[in-house]
């Protein structure tokens, strides 16, 4: 269904009279047009923000000067051109620290191919033992989940702090009992994200130091929640901080990194050492000393001609205003979250569910849901997303590697999953769907749309259109 251009006129008018900041974030749209322009000259409305950034045109520019006016090799040498390679990395270092507000002398960088590249530096080196305790939520992205992997393989207790529906935050009084009980004397790993990648809920961050007080170490993942607001490592003080730098700025990607904090850092236990981690290492002997710092972390040879583009990147966003992206996120998210509400079909029914919080108290830029036909019956999200395609959409549609989160979402009991593991048979997502579809028409999968900083009103006014079209429809139709 087309909406003729005058009502996106009239909609973005009273939008504006709603939402006054948004005039301040207008530096945007002259980004769009010159930095972003691929996107309207090829008619595409990317609506992917969580599952990646998008680069700026500027940025590949100035990184592309850079390989043009360099010679680079393997910094892991005192040639000229390691030399050069060394300082550009250096300075992305220092760079990330800066950006963040991370103390050099409290925090170290560590360059990971990705946020979950960091998170198993964490797991594989975190010291459980018997008796120690690794906590954390139902809503955490599935690296997180898997370093239950390490903690029970090495005797550690596990225990997951559920999420409350409808708006999925945390139950507060479960997380601060449990978090009131670590292994006095032991190791207490508590991990849990800044901003979920599944329902946009912004947990807060007052966990963290509620943590730390009380013993624990805290993996705050902050993947989701970076791109589009405000992180200051000097007033929240997490150990451990995963981020991957393509979902800020889209590029470069196979760069991420593990910010630490150096007292968090020393407690780690290398299983194993490499290229590039060691001072000394005798085959002879069979010993070796491992570097300081960063040194240690930082696996055979880093992915150096790509890390000189994160600065670049940082670079970027600063010269934007990390605030100005959070205004320009947040007014169009209330937008599109209050008139995808409004939807309904004629028979009262609504056109989608939203999984998560309905305001914006609390929340990013993500929103989850499901379409539904006038009876009510659930429009599977494989079909959304082959429609949303056609019409030049981007979105992402499934689980999003958040298991925990869409079970409870989704009314999913620990019966419903056990189906998927009752035999030693691998079961496909596919599969698992067809058979809560059969069983009792559940779904474990839904449909994603995030906003970041080249999202303009024409992009969540054309999702909308997308959204509307599916009035009284049923499901069969669609």
């Amino acid at each position: 269904m087309t909406i003729p251009n005058g009502y996106m006129d009239a909609a973005f008018q009273a939008f504006l009279k709603a939402n006054p900041v948004f005039e301040t974030t207008r530096l945007l749209d002259d980004l769009r047009r010159t930095d972003y322009g691929r996107l309207d000259q090829l008619g595409q409305v990317f609506l992917d923000y969580t599952g990646g950034g998008l680069y700026a045109d500027s940025q590949i520019r100035e990184f592309s000067k850079l390989l043009d006016d360099g010679i680079f090799g393997n910094p892991h040498s005192d040639s000229p051109a390691s030399s050069a390679t060394t300082a550009l990395v250096d300075g992305a270092r220092a760079s990330v620290l800066e950006y963040f507000n991370a103390s050099p002398d409290e925090y170290v960088a560590i360059f990971t191919a990705n946020a979950t590249g960091a998170i198993k530096l964490v797991a594989e080196a975190y010291p459980f033992q018997a008796g120690d305790r690794y906590l954390l939520t139902f809503d955490n992205h599935n690296s997180i989940n898997g370093v239950r992997e390490f903690a029970r393989a090495r005797g550690a207790a596990v225990t997951y702090v559920p999420v409350v529906p409808p708006d999925l935050r945390l139950d507060e009084g479960q997380l601060r009992a449990q978090l009131d009980q670590p292994n006095e004397g032991g190791h207490n790993l508590f991990a849990y994200p800044a901003q979920s990648n599944f329902s946009g809920v912004q947990h807060s961050m007052e966990w963290t130091a509620y943590a730390r007080e009380r013993g624990w170490d805290v993996l705050l993942d902050c993947a989701a929640f970076a791109p589009s607001n405000r992180l200051d490592l000097s007033q929240v003080l997490p150990d451990f901080v995963p981020l991957s730098f393509y979902k800020m700025f889209g590029y470069p990607t196979g760069v991420g990194c593990l910010l630490a904090r150096k007292s968090a850092l020393a407690k780690l236990v290398r299983p194993w050492f490499a290229g590039g981690t060691i001072t000394i290492a005798s085959v002879q002997a069979e010993r070796h000393y491992l570097a300081e710092g960063e040194q240690a972390f930082e696996e055979g040879t880093l992915n150096y001609l790509n890390i000189p583009g994160v600065e670049i990147g940082l670079k970027h966003i600063q010269s934007i205003g990390i605030d100005m992206i959070h205004d320009r996120v947040m007014s169009l998210t209330s937008w599109l979250l209050e008139n995808l509400l409004d939807l309904r079909h004629s028979s009262g029914a609504p056109v989608v569910r939203v999984y998560g919080p309905t305001t914006m108290e609390a929340r990013g830029g993500t929103l989850t849901i499901n379409f539904y036909d006038p009876k009510e019956a659930l429009i599977d999200h494989r079909r959304i997303d082959s429609l949303a395609g056609r019409a030049g959409i981007s979105l992402r549609t499934g689980c999003f590697c958040n298991p925990g989160a869409g079970e409870i979402a989704h009314g999913l009991t620990e019966e419903d999953m056990a189906m998927a593991f009752e035999n030693s048979e691998r079961m496909t997502f596919e599969q698992f769907l067809s058979v809560l579809e059969d069983r009792d028409g559940k779904s474990a999968g839904a449909v994603r749309v995030s906003l970041g900083l080249a999202t303009n009103f024409a992009d969540v006014y054309r999702f909308w259109t997308f959204a509307r079209s599916f009035i009284d429809q049923t499901a069969g139709e669609v």
